[in-house]
């Protein structure tokens, strides 16, 4: 009788035993795979804004289709069937940039999107700057492609309190592979089109990376400018 109960408590240890690896075991697998860079989700792209500034006040018509999702747009596309990768906003806009939404009849000073555009940051160039001059890195950087005071204050104001706490920051702007998974419409067809992507990550401690070259075109006639980021793992 001793001996039954003594068989029957070992196989119950041994089961229990064999639980619980089993479940080490998966809590492990879990790990690795929030850490495996493969699984990770998509760096999203966070508040692209759109400003509109033609010669003359017309109707507008701007059409965004990207390759991966929207999360957010605002105002709601006018288009009649939007879906998640894209649809088309209707405004009345003004040379000075003021724009009138003519679904809503809303006043808005740009168009704004978010969502995972569905490309990965290219960081072969670019910068490595010290949160403590994040600031003064911005100022100068948005002058130079492109954005007007008003435009550089409204991207500084949303990324800076983000970005000057970190010890550093690896910056990269992205051209011709973001612009082809984000794709803008727009009618009539503007003279002169700006957009700003700015890739980034947090660093502890500083980097070699070859510098980026920044430049823009000149403002002429009827102009779009649209800025927005990226946070990188």
């Amino acid at each position: 009788m001793v001996a039954q109960l003594l068989l029957r408590k070992g196989g119950a240890i041994r089961s229990l035993s064999i639980a619980g690896m089993i479940l080490a075991l998966l809590f492990v697998a879990f790990c690795l795979a929030a850490c495996d860079p493969d699984v990770r989700k998509e760096p999203s792209n966070e508040k692209p804004v759109i400003y509109l500034y033609p010669e003359q006040a017309s109707v507008i018509d701007v059409t965004l289709e990207v390759e991966g999702s929207l999360s957010c747009v605002y105002p709601a596309f006018a288009s009649a069937q939007p879906t998640d990768t894209g649809g088309t906003w209707r405004v009345f806009a003004q040379p000075d940039g003021t724009l009138t939404d003519l679904s809503s009849g809303r006043e808005l000073g740009y168009l704004f999107w978010e969502g995972d555009a569905g490309f990965s940051p290219d960081f072969s160039q670019g910068f490595c700057v010290s949160g403590d001059d994040m600031r003064a890195f911005l100022e100068d950087a948005l002058s130079k492609l492109g954005l007007t005071d008003r435009e550089a204050a409204d991207f500084i104001t949303y990324w800076l309190p983000r970005m000057q706490e970190n010890p550093y920051n690896l910056v990269s702007f992205q051209g011709d592979a973001y612009a082809r998974v984000a794709c803008l419409g727009i009618d009539p067809e503007p003279d002169t089109v700006i957009r700003v992507q700015m890739a980034w990550r947090p660093l502890e401690v500083p980097v070699q990376i070859e510098p980026q070259e920044l430049t823009a075109p000149a403002r002429n006639g009827f102009t779009v400018v649209e800025w927005g980021g990226t946070q990188a793992e």
